[in-house]
Parts: structure tokens; sequence; C-alpha cells
């Protein structure tokens, strides 16, 4: 809902029964049937259904308009990094719906029996074998809307950020107060360098999840599948390993260059070592895991309309992530 009160996205009169529609038409070509009331979650970026069948539950997502991209680019990825990521049901990229199949466990589910950061160990080489097989198709991915945040792109996408003062909430409660947009316009010369210094090492880019953390994993037998592709951009690959490594530090109290992180560092990178060497590529996973704090501030604007009331709960996450430019390194 609009602050001025009038409808937008799944508040608009008639989506409702139109998703309804969409998701029994779709069903009903695999042969299945709805069974009962969905069960919804619902936030500023996305509408999501568990939806009961006479075939185990289903999973409807619509975008807002920020992430609608991301429905044609998870189907994209099932072609590409076929058995990576879940294969789509159906999927409206236009209207930015999704219906997935259920997915199983989720690496969080399995940490909670079994607490070691190891499991991470065997989740990130294959995370890693899907951005190189995207690698070569970011021509199409870009065709499908995925937010262009290359590191030769970040700069300018930097420097338009800082003078976006609603989205910063300049000077208000929870936003960056202007001593720290001082510094951060301040820093923009260096922050240039980093980003051409991580081009300059010659890691080409490829998806990047951007918020891929054990909630975004279903184990399988057959692998792990990643989903969630909301927050995703083309992107130096290792710019992953920001929110990767923070989330396995902060559920397993682990500081900031712990040699468990190292381990996993190291295990995701391994991908790379066929036409790099370790210290490039250590090199390229430091400053990656730096100039990335300002992709997920600008993935965090483009899902909330600020216009939105709802989304005043999550805004501070927009001047939060580009206060993290000066926090340390997760490695």
């Amino acid at each position: 809902m609009n602050a001025d009160g009038t409808a937008t996205g799944w508040d608009a009169p008639g989506w409702r029964e139109s998703a309804t529609h969409w998701v029994a038409e779709q069903l009903g070509r695999h042969g299945r049937r709805v069974t009962g009331p969905a069960e919804e979650r619902v936030r500023p970026w996305s509408a999501v259904w568990r939806v009961p069948t006479d075939d185990g539950d289903a999973w409807f997502k619509a975008n807002s308009a920020g992430t609608r991209y991301e429905a044609g680019v998870s189907a994209a990825l099932s072609r590409l990094a076929p058995g990576r990521v879940p294969d789509p049901l159906a999927v409206d990229a236009g209207r930015g719906w999704s219906l997935l199949p259920e997915g199983g466990r989720t690496l969080r589910h399995v940490l909670a029996v079994d607490p070691d950061p190891s499991h991470w160990e065997r989740i990130l080489p294959a995370y890693a074998d899907l951005q190189r097989a995207t690698a070569a198709h970011a021509g199409e991915l870009l065709a499908l809307g995925l937010p262009d945040h290359r590191p030769e792109v970040l700069p300018g996408l930097f420097t338009d950020l800082l003078d976006d003062t609603d989205s910063l909430l300049l000077g208000r409660e929870g936003g960056l107060t202007p001593e720290t947009l001082a510094r951060l316009r301040a820093h923009a010369d260096r922050y240039a360098r980093d980003c051409r210094r991580l081009a300059d090492l010659g890691i080409g880019p490829a998806v990047q999840h951007d918020d891929l953390h054990d909630g975004n994993v279903f184990v399988a037998a057959g692998g792990p599948r990643f989903f969630d592709w909301g927050d995703a951009s083309l992107a130096h690959p290792f710019g992953t390993l920001l929110v990767t490594l923070r989330s396995v530090a902060h559920a397993f109290d682990l500081s900031a260059g712990d040699p468990a992180l190292l381990r996993l560092r190291d295990a995701y990178l391994e991908a790379w070592t066929d036409r790099h060497d370790r210290a490039a590529l250590r090199e390229a996973a430091t400053l990656a895991t730096t100039v990335t704090t300002v992709s997920r501030s600008l993935s965090w604007r483009r899902a909330l309309p600020i216009t939105d009331r709802a989304s005043a709960d999550y805004s501070t996450a927009v001047p939060g992530w580009l206060e993290e430019l000066f926090a340390p390194a997760p490695i």
C-alpha cells in the first residue's frame, strides 16, 4: 500500500483472484490440484504462498517491481546450471511470478541438528560451480533484468546512491549522519581504486546471490540447491562471501579471520584455481567482500519502495550496509 493509500502489487483489486487462478491453472498442467487455503507470508519485496496440493506443497512467489527479475533469472539458472536451483513448475517473468516445488530441508535445519560450520565446505564448491556455469551468459542474464553490479559499474552506483538522501535516511533515526555521509564521499576515490584492482585481477563476473545464508540452501541427496534470488546481481562472484561468511561467523560466534572462516573461503575459491593462483584469489576475495557492502545497500534500496509504510521496518538496512564499508572484512 502506498503512503497515499492507493493499492499496489498484491494489494491491487483483483490481484489475489488472478494469482489464485494462475497457480491453480499451472498446477493443473502438472496433474495437481489445490487442496486447501494457502499459508501466506507478505513482505515489502515479495508475497510467498505455501500452497497445499494433492501431491505435496508448492510455493508461489510474487516479487515486487524492484525484484521482479527474480522469476526469469531463476528459470534461466535452472537451465544454465541444472540441478543447482529448484526447477520451477511455472514462471511468468513479466509479472514476476514463480511456482516452485517443495525443496525439502534447508541447510539451517541441518545445522540445527548438527551445528558444524564444515557443512559449508560441501555447499560452497557447488555454488561456485553454479556461478562458473553462468559466467558465459552475462548478456542473457542482464537482458532478463538482473542488476549490473560489476566492479566497473559499482563506483558510479556508489556515488549516485550517496545523492539519494531519502533512501539514506539522512539525519533521521537509523539513518546516516551528515558526518558519515561526508566520510563516505571522501572514500569514493578509494572505493573506485578497490573496484579497479578487483576487476584487474581477471576473475570475470557471474551471478552473485548477495544473500547466501543457511536459510537459502536446500540440502538434498543430489546436492545442494540454491534459492531466493531476489537480491542477486551480475557481479564479481566472490562478493557472495560477504553475507555467507558473516552469517557463519554470527551463527558460530567466530571472529573475523577465524581459521574456520578461512577454510570456507578456500573451499569456495578452489573452483578458480585452474586459472588463477591462490594469492590472487585471496586478494580478490578480500576486495570483493569489502566493495560488496555497497551492493547490499543497493539491493535493499531496490527491494523497498520508499512510499510503502511497510518498508519502514527494513529501511535502515540501506544506510546500514553503507556504513559496513568501514567494518572489518570477515576474512
